[in-house]
């Protein structure tokens, strides 16, 4: 149960409950749709006509909106009802240390546009003029395809202020206190949210309301690429901390004599697994990154190991070894219902499981916990993008505070 924070808190009024029975049906609907309203009723507990004056809102303020008319046994056909995907969209974008990719999504998080990346600029000012170019570009080119861009998210691999969207500290960037979320929206003159990349992962599996997450209440997201983002919910809310820095997975130390971690300590977690630290252990001498069209990437390794190269086959396993060490921490910390892993090591996921999994019994406290679900987010499916989108999305359907 949760207490009520005596020091700051929301009445509820009058309409608090009929706000609350509006999101529990934007909710349902997006979860459930094509449904109808009689369905809706018996999901929601309470009287038809009740909920058809909610349906009535939902349908004039143009949030949702009536489809095809479903089967029945007898009697009238049922019109169904769908979550209006149309009304808006989003631009998503995922600032990684090599490369900025960009798409948009509808209000689902859905995406609507190709994929589009260019070149991190490592000056704040100038990646900042290159994104408003391209975000400008995406909305001319898609205009009357996609309903009116509602907002900007932006996912970063770094240590975010929520309340004002500046980037605190991002390593593998080099950024320190840079008010990202200000500068974009001036110069798109748009609303702009800005999150810390493995968060905003976390955050769109809670809102993916048809997946494995939509089930469990305690969750981990561990997204392994230039660096390491590590979201964690728990009781269904995202675990923030006082300073904004709870879930730093990334900077445990693994060990006290291991490579230099990009935030400047020694052996941490991701200077173990993160791209760079898996090329750096197959070349024998640290990495340079790159994004160039000939670029030797994780992908290119990987590539290596499945055509027999036993020492890219080796550096794989070391990656996989630490990645289970540092997933037997969590679990031991945490205990969640399950956890996810993203980035394009999962690519290889079918030589790597038995390591990561026995290097994971060794470390997990009890058989159970050793055995928690991990479940694997492709590549293909873009998470980094689709929490970036789920930034915009999610406050639609989130429900009030009330205390």
């Amino acid at each position: 149960m949760r207490r009520i924070d005596p020091n700051r808190f929301h009445v509820a009024t009058r309409g608090t409950s009929r706000q609350i029975n509006r999101q529990i049906a934007l909710t349902l609907i997006s979860s459930h749709q094509p449904i109808s309203r009689a369905d809706l009723s018996r999901r929601m507990k309470m009287r038809r006509g009740a909920v058809g004056l909610l349906v009535q809102e939902l349908l004039a303020d143009c949030q949702i909106v009536e489809g095809t008319t479903g089967e029945t046994a007898r009697g009238r056909r049922p019109t169904m009802l769908y979550i209006n995907t149309r009304s808006g969209s989003s631009v998503a974008i995922d600032i990684r240390a090599s490369r900025t990719f960009l798409m948009l999504a509808d209000l689902m998080g859905q995406p609507r546009s190709d994929i589009v990346s260019l070149p991190t600029a490592q000056e704040p000012k100038r990646l900042v003029t290159a994104l408003a170019r391209r975000i400008a570009d995406l909305l001319k080119s898609h205009a009357g395809i996609v309903g009116a861009c509602r907002g900007i998210g932006v996912v970063v691999p770094g240590m975010v202020d929520p309340g004002t969207g500046r980037v605190l500290h991002a390593p593998t960037l080099r950024w320190r206190n840079v008010d990202l979320q200000a500068r974009l929206a001036l110069a798109t003159g748009l609303p702009v949210h800005v999150e810390n990349s493995g968060r905003a992962c976390a955050l769109a599996q809670v809102w993916e309301a048809r997946n494995v997450a939509a089930r469990v209440r305690n969750l981990v997201f561990v997204s392994v690429s230039d660096g390491i983002g590590v979201g964690v919910v728990v009781n269904g809310e995202l675990l923030r901390g006082r300073h904004n820095i709870a879930g730093e997975f990334a900077h445990m130390p693994l060990s006290i004599d291991g490579p230099r971690c990009s935030c400047g300590a020694i052996g941490c977690w991701e200077a173990h697994i993160s791209n760079l630290a898996t090329l750096t252990r197959y070349f024998g001498r640290p990495q340079e990154r790159t994004s160039g069209d000939h670029a030797f990437t994780i992908d290119s390794l990987i590539a290596r190991a499945r055509s027999g190269d036993g020492k890219a086959a080796a550096a794989l396993q070391a990656s996989a070894r630490y990645l289970g060490l540092g997933l037997g921490g969590i679990v031991n910390i945490i205990d969640p219902d399950c956890i996810f892993i993203g980035g394009e090591i999962t690519t290889a996921w079918d030589l790597i499981e038995s390591s990561v999994r026995t290097a994971l019994g060794e470390r997990a406290l009890s058989p159970a916990a050793a055995s928690t679900d991990i479940v694997i987010v492709s590549a293909e499916e873009h998470p980094r993008l689709r929490g970036a989108a789920m930034l915009v999305a999610a406050p639609t359907f989130a429900a009030p505070v009330v205390a």
